[in-house]
This record gives structure tokens, sequence and C-alpha cells, in this order.
């Protein structure tokens, strides 16, 4: 559990952390549409992902981790990392709300396509991580 918090508060805080960082480069996040530079922020989930299954791998199951294992770190990891970025991201809206609720609109849009990616990118890690076969008979 140590593993899944550590990492996920990693992936929570660089996502917060990028949030400032768009809106300090002039970005404007309260509408529905993105610029291509967030889609850098795909990165953030992706890299802790792989740095904290490849260490829970490593670590606590001296290098013999099952798919299975594997995906329900990543979820651990997803589901403190998320919770940490949407708590960041409401205190971001309503610091820099105009008065319109688009901007709530516009980003439990893009806290969806979030939960998206960080799923498939759970898969992926896992799929490349997974030293153990488990045979079905």
């Amino acid at each position: 559990m140590k593993n899944s918090v550590i990492f996920g508060l990693i992936i929570g805080v660089l996502s917060i952390i990028w949030l400032f960082i768009m809106r300090g480069m002039g970005y404007n996040l309260s509408d529905s549409t993105s610029a291509p530079i967030e889609y850098v922020s795909a990165l953030i989930p992706l890299i802790g992902l792989f740095f904290g299954i490849k260490n829970f791998r490593d670590g606590e199951l001296n290098g013999k981790m099952g798919f299975l294992e594997g995906l329900i770190q990543g979820f651990k990891i997803l589901l403190l990392g998320g919770a940490i970025a949407v708590f960041g991201g409401i205190v971001f809206i309503n610091l820099n709300n105009s008065g319109n609720d688009a901007s709530f609109e516009a980003f439990s849009g893009r806290i969806f396509g979030a939960l998206l990616v960080g799923v498939i990118e759970t898969f992926a890690v896992t799929l490349l991580l997974a030293t153990k076969a488990n045979k079905v008979d």
C-alpha cells in the first residue's frame, strides 16, 4: 500500500502543477477545446505508473509479478493520483472561475478523458512489466 500512496501522490501533485503551468503559459483551460500541448499531460500518469508498478514488482514481489497483481497495483496508484488531481482541479477552477459553469463542464470532460487514458496506460504498463504467466488448465 505504501508504494501506491507514494506514486499516487507523485501523479496527483504533478498533475496539479501541470494545471498551473498551463495557466501560466496562457492557455485557457475553462473552455471545451484543448490545445495540443495538453496531450503532454498523458505522460504524467504513464511515467508514474511505470515506475510505481516496476517498484512494486522489484521491491515487494522480488521481480515476479502476474498481470492481475500489476493491474490492481496500477488501479490503486491511479485511484489516489486521480483523487488528488480532481481535488486540485476543483481548487484550480474555483481560483480561476470567471463566473460561468462552462469551466466545470470542460473540467469534467477532461477528467473523464484522463480516466480513460489512465486505464489504458495501466493495462499497457502492466502487460509490459508482468513476468509471471498464469496458465489456465
